[in-house]
Formats: structure tokens, sequence, C-alpha cells
């Protein structure tokens, strides 16, 4: 069982354990951030699986684009033109949600490499350490 903010965040977006039953994953502290233990090849993949969803993102932020572009009004009348209104001001909104939930992934993304970063130079800090003791 996944917990923690990173754990409850990946199965909200992927629906379920992503890890398996067997992955060490503990949640963290109470107010100042959460925190989270994980095996740098678990970290790696939760990683790929974040990377893979910026990618859709990204994907979706260009199918948004184009649609912000768009005349949609079907005719000249006020009716019409109060349709392309309401239609563009939905597509905005959706737009600003999508910049929103993109700059929010590549936010986290960052944290995850920072912390496997830390996580790598710590193992190799803790293998010197012992290699040398023995």
């Amino acid at each position: 069982m996944i917990i923690g903010e990173a754990g409850q965040a990946a199965q909200a977006v992927w629906g379920g354990d992503i890890l398996g039953e067997g992955g060490r994953v503990y949640g963290g502290g109470g107010g100042g951030g959460g925190q989270f233990k994980m095996e740098p090849e678990e970290l790696a993949s939760v990683i790929s699986l974040w990377e893979d969803e910026l990618d859709k993102i990204i994907d979706d932020g260009r199918t948004i684009d184009t649609l912000v572009n768009a005349s949609v009004a079907p005719g000249q009348d006020p009716a019409s033109g109060s349709y392309e209104t309401t239609t563009f001001e939905s597509v905005t909104s959706l737009q600003m949600q999508n910049d929103s939930m993109r700059k929010y992934v590549q936010g986290y993304i960052k944290k995850l490499k920072e912390a496997q970063t830390k996580t790598v130079a710590t193992d190799q800090g803790m293998s010197e350490t012992f290699g040398q003791a023995t």
C-alpha cells in the first residue's frame, strides 16, 4: 500500500497501488511537507510514470491551443455570437487548468529527480563508508 502525498498522487493518477504489494513506500510528516522512502528503482519508475503523464498533458495543451484559436460561431446572428463567446470562455478556462496542471507536474518531477539525486549520492556515500570498513 502506498502512503503519503506522493503515493496518494500516484494512486489518483493511475488508480491503485502502482508499485504492487511488495514496494517499500512510507508516508511522512503532518505539516511540513510529505516525505516518502522508495527503493531507487521504484523512484525511477514513479518518475517515468509522471513524465508519461506530463507528455499527455502537453499533448492536450496543443489540442486546447488549436481550439482557443478556432472560430466556432455557426452563423453571424447574436445567438451564434453568444455561443462562440461562451465556448471561447470555456476553452480558455480549460487552457488555464491545463497550464496549471503542466506546471504542477513539471515541478513535481523536478522534486522527484532531486530526491533521486540525493538518494543516489547517499547510497554511494554509504557504500563507500561500508566498503572501507571491510
